[in-house]
Formats: structure tokens, sequence, C-alpha cells
């Protein structure tokens, strides 16, 4: 049973209608929050590593969230550490994962993270599952990551090991996505991508070096030169897709696109859109014959990638961080009433 749909719109900040400035509000301009958080690493069954941040209570029964962060981004986003807070205030743990090589340190394989992975998502829930069986467990992605989830979701179906959901700014359709962001202003932050993920190519190749790791190094040296990688067409052609065991670009988006695998949610889930996202075209966006039962679509008018920011901009207020954490506690209260009727 889904709870009830959020029949508030999101209203911008005064002077932060634009989405480019929605978007953009929180990596320039959202004041740093520092938190105590333990760090966990767990290891995969290639040899490989994921690091955890995990926040709030230690009380093994306490329900606990999985965040997952976008594309260059990390357990120190500003919209994951925003939400980490927003859930301890509701006395629910969070756990923050770091995809491969995100964490600071460059993961130990060729293979990169990549809006397909839901494999490695797969391996952090049965993790957590093993180390909080007691605890009710739900997930939070944003863009990459609410991409990766709701494969996971589709793939996984009655399976998913988690009892709700939450995707935020989804690329459904990866290769639209990658034409939109060539577009106009948006061309910004794909010079931006570009460099982040070149450079996280560089590191890796560093680290190899470094350590002596001479098969990883031929393998990335297999790519060819990185300089003049302009589009995400040229860099999920040239490095995401030979990394990863896809033919091509356009094999990495189709088998990796979210949008195939929405019908076959059976997880209670909340999808958080805006109709002004400067990375995804309205065409791109699924209509209601593509959804599952579960499955619930707040569709906003406005509100940029990742933004939703309110209030003022002296005293902004974070649509998402209010959202979100009443959806979950909504799901977790409907749930734990069936689980107590006779």
């Amino acid at each position: 049973m889904l709870p009830r749909a959020d029949r508030r719109p999101f209203v911008p900040a005064f002077g932060l209608s634009n989405p480019h400035l929605q978007t953009l509000w929180g990596p320039l301009w959202r004041k740093t929050i520092h938190m105590d958080r333990r760090r966990e690493r767990i290891w995969l069954e290639d040899g490989d590593f994921l690091d955890m941040d995990w926040y709030g209570p230690h009380d093994a029964k306490a329900p606990v969230v999985l965040v997952l962060h976008g594309l260059t981004g990390s357990s120190n986003s500003p919209y994951v550490v925003g939400l980490q807070q927003a859930m301890e205030k509701r006395g629910w743990t969070s756990v923050a994962l770091n995809w491969r090589g995100c964490s600071g340190e460059p993961n130990l394989l060729p293979r990169s993270y990549h809006s397909g992975a839901s494999e490695d998502l797969a391996a952090v829930i049965a993790h957590i599952r093993t180390a909080r069986p007691l605890a009710p467990l739900y997930a939070v992605g944003y863009s990459l990551g609410g991409n990766i989830l709701l494969k996971h979701l589709g793939e996984s179906g009655l399976d998913s090991n988690l009892q709700g959901a939450a995707a935020v700014s989804v690329p459904f359709r990866l290769d639209e996505c990658a034409d939109r962001i060539g577009l106009g202003f948006s061309k910004v932050y794909q010079r931006h991508f570009m460099r982040e993920m070149v450079g996280y190519i560089r590191d890796k190749q560093r680290r190899f070096q470094h350590e002596g790791m001479n098969e990883g190094l031929a393998t990335l040296a297999a790519l060819g030169s990185l300089d003049n990688l302009r589009t995400f067409w040229d860099f999920d052609g040239k490095v995401t897709a030979p990394l990863n065991g896809f033919v091509d670009a356009q094999d990495y988006y189709r088998r990796a696109s979210s949008r195939y695998f929405l019908g076959a949610i059976r997880t209670p889930t909340l999808l958080v859109q805006s109709l002004d996202d400067p990375f995804v075209f309205k065409h791109s966006l699924p209509d209601a014959s593509e959804l599952s039962a579960s499955t619930q679509f707040d569709l906003q008018n406005q509100g940029g990638h990742v933004g939703f920011v309110g209030g003022t901009i002296r005293t902004p207020t974070y649509y998402l961080e209010q959202r979100i954490p009443e959806w979950l506690v909504d799901v977790h209260g409907a749930q734990a009433s069936l689980t107590l009727r006779p």
C-alpha cells in the first residue's frame, strides 16, 4: 500500500526559479556540513572494495536508509549529507555508499562505477541485511544512483530486499540524457563531468603505476588517449563500455537505462522529478502506463537537477529532505501496521 501522493507543489526560493540556479545551488553555495560518521569498507567478490559512511543511532532495530550518490559525487555530496541529517532527526540510521573509486581512493580494478552497476548495489544490500538483520532497510538514490536503484528494483522484483525506495532526478534514458546535456547551457555540466571522469581514470592509472599493477595498467593503456573526449557518447564509448563489458556506448545505454525496468518494480517506490531538469528531456520521462502499481511519481514543474531549493536565499529549505523522510516514515508505518494486524 502506497502513502498518499504529495499534492503540495514545490515552490523555489525567490530568485532561484531558474533550473540552472537550482541545480548549481548545492555544489556551489550550500554550506558544508561536517558530521561524525563511521566508515566501513566492504570487499566484493571480484576483489574490489566499496566504502560506506554510517550515521545515526546504533540501535540494531532502527530502520536503515542506504543513500546512493550521483555521477562524480560521493558520500560527502551536500544532498547525501543533508538526507543523512534529516533521517537522524527522525531516529533512523543511514549509510552513504561511495561507488567504486569515489571515496577518495581509486579502486583496485580497471572497471569503473557506471549507471548500470546494480550488481554492486545488490552486494551492498546483502551486506547490510547480514549486518543488521533486524533493521528494516530502505534506499534513496540521486541521479546516477537513482538509475542504478531503479534498475535493481526492476531486476529483482519481489526479491529486492528493500522495504521501500526513492529515486530523484533520474536519467531514465541514458542515450537521450547524453544528448540533452550537450545542448545550450547544459554544455557547462558536460565539460565539468568530462574533466571529473577523465580525472577519475587518470587517478586510477597513477595508482596502478605506483603499485606496480601492470595488468590493470595495460587495460587502461589499451583505451588509448583520453585527451579529446568531449561528450558522454565519447567517454562512454571509449571508456565506460570497454571497461565494463559493453559492446559500445549504445549497448551500455540500452542495457543500463532504468526506464526499461520500471514495470517490473514491486517495492514501494517514490520518484521525484522536475520538468525543468537540464539533464533530462521531458520525453525521456516515463508515462503512467510504464510504472508499476507500487510506484508513485511526484513530478514537479520546477526544481532543476537534484535541486528543489525552497525558502529564501538567506534561509533556504530543501524539499527533498522533507519529502523523502516523510515518504519513508509513511511506508514504514504502513508496513508496520500490516504486520501487527491480526
